[in-house]
């Protein structure tokens, strides 16, 4: 009951619950997010009281503070719970590198290619470099159209995130993907889930029966 609940544990990051609201006058929301309006902390306390459910100041700083009739005890467990998920799906980014040579084969580039395009659907960055050797450092021009291009190459999966810069004897461009790790994670649980449901669903599903084959026609009579 909500009589009960103020003796809980309370914490000075936790939102003003029951009689520690001590304002004259609140907007009221009740329990199913129905929009009840300003009426008297007294008027709001006991209509949760006979709800057996909490009134929880949601908006304090509103004018007048908004509050809202809940089962308290339940949002902050399911609030936990959607944090503890959160963190779980939670990914940091990883910075993936690709190393060119400026004269790179064609079947090689497509291989690297098909490398970056997997690195950026996982939710991780590209680090494309190009390495030079000897006279090639005297043609910058031509590692910004090599890198220009894979940049176009994969863009379906990323942006460039920064544009070619020489490095010592190398050139770098970095890659970001279009959806972050945890994206990703969300939405490989939810096809995981949509796949489970899918196999449920048709293992519930009776498969439909062929249906008889017709017996032969009798012989006709002999005349």
């Amino acid at each position: 009951m909500a009589s009960t609940r103020t003796t809980e544990e309370f914490r000075i990051s936790d939102p003003r619950t029951n009689d520690r609201i001590r304002v004259p006058e609140v907007r009221l929301v009740g329990p199913n997010g129905e929009q009840v309006g300003v009426v008297r902390i007294e008027a709001a306390l006991r209509l949760a009281q006979e709800a057996d459910l909490d009134l929880v100041e949601v908006a304090p700083n509103s004018k007048p503070p908004v509050v809202k009739i809940m089962d308290y005890g339940k949002f902050k467990y399911e609030t936990a719970q959607k944090a503890k998920e959160a963190r779980r799906n939670q990914a940091n980014t990883v910075l993936k590198e690709v190393r060119f040579r400026l004269k790179i084969e064609a079947h090689d580039y497509t291989t690297k290619l098909k490398r970056a395009e997997g690195f950026l659907q996982a939710g991780d960055k590209v680090k494309a470099m190009i390495l030079f050797r000897g006279r090639e450092q005297s043609r910058p021009e031509q590692g910004v159209r090599l890198l220009r291009k894979f940049a176009e190459d994969v863009a379906e999966f990323g942006t460039v995130e920064s544009n070619p810069t020489i490095d010592g004897r190398n050139m770098v461009m970095v890659i970001a993907p279009h959806k972050n790790k945890s994206e990703v994670k969300t939405e490989q649980n939810a096809q995981r889930a949509a796949n489970k449901e899918a196999a449920r669903q048709a293992r519930s599903t009776p498969g439909e029966t062929a249906p008889a084959a017709a017996a032969p026609a009798a012989d006709a009579p002999a005349s």
